[in-house]
């Protein structure tokens, strides 16, 4: 099926700059010639969808990869300076969408554990087993059960203290308003946990939320995750789950990531998103985007910019 190359500027980059790498593409033979008035405005990025009925997605996607690559090679553009994304018409013909997200480093700017850890004064040793997990190197849910292990005996309100200072990703608001605008559905899920996420879930209004159950008696945290632990294929689980449920194509699917425990979602989606990204998802995913706005995926994939 035919798709579209859309590419994605980070916030204020010259639109010289843009322009020249449309110039760049048209000469590579990757795109018909542009015009002005197919770059749109949203916020401080500037957006270009081209469709080409007669592409074929895999082929595309390798042409569009190449051309960035050897753009920024020859120092014309950094990863970090556009998003370039071969989007499918059953994503953009969809009547609805699902947006399925990971949570910590992607929907909000923080890891959970880790500031958790720091009221245990763990933070550094926790940190570094949180890196590692999300690089692909260790079992997510055996590094979990050993960091959670670190908070035993924290009282609970520290679940009220961190969560009040948890930073939603810039534009993170933005984008589910902007897909609950256009009738499309919300979901995350989430390696972090239950307690923390609730509270975000309703401010955006989401449509789904899932994570971990931190156990706690009488008060205290008890050092343990309660029921099935949310890993890698937790989280594909309820990708599929969410989409049969609301009657959405799994190709009418797009999931966002940061790690190596979003993988499999990430790749069973119609679309996946790679959000600054560690390079175990990084090089799987469908998108790569490096600058930190993450309502550029409703740029990608809804048309609501005049």
């Amino acid at each position: 099926m035919a798709s579209s190359l859309v590419f994605v500027s980070r916030p204020s980059l010259p639109r010289t700059q843009f322009l020249n790498l449309l110039e760049l593409a048209v000469a590579a033979h990757l795109i018909p010639e542009v015009s002005e008035e197919s770059i749109k405005t949203s916020q401080d990025r500037l957006v270009t969808k081209l469709h080409l009925p007669d592409s074929e997605r895999s082929e595309l996607q390798d042409d569009a990869s190449s051309f960035l690559d050897s753009q920024v090679s020859a120092g014309n553009i950094s990863y970090s300076d556009v998003c370039l994304a071969v989007v499918p018409d059953e994503i953009s013909d969809a009547k609805q969408l699902l947006l399925l997200m990971d949570v910590d480093s992607t929907l909000i700017k923080q890891e959970v554990i880790e500031l958790l850890a720091a009221h245990a004064g763990r933070e550094a040793e926790v940190a570094s087993v949180t890196e590692a997990a999300m690089r692909g190197e260790l079992d997510f849910a055996q590094s979990l059960i050993q960091r959670v292990a670190t908070l035993k005996n924290l009282p609970d309100s520290v679940l009220q203290e961190v969560g009040q200072r948890i930073i939603f990703s810039d534009g993170a608001p933005s984008l589910v308003k902007r897909f609950h605008e256009a009738g499309h559905k919300v979901a995350v899920v989430s390696g972090g946990f239950q307690q923390i996420l609730d509270p975000l879930a309703a401010t955006l209004g989401l449509d789904h939320a899932l994570a971990n159950t931190l156990g706690i008696t009488d008060g205290i945290l008890d050092g343990t995750v309660h029921g099935e632990i949310v890993d890698r294929t937790m989280k594909e689980t309820k990708l599929r789950q969410w989409s049969e449920e609301h009657q959405i194509p799994l190709a009418a699917t797009i999931a966002a990531g940061d790690g190596a425990n979003d993988l499999s979602m990430v790749s069973a989606s119609g679309l996946g998103i790679a959000f600054n990204a560690k390079p175990a998802l990084r090089d799987q995913a469908d998108v790569r985007l490096d600058f930190g706005r993450l309502d550029v995926i409703a740029d990608l994939v809804l048309d609501d910019l005049s």
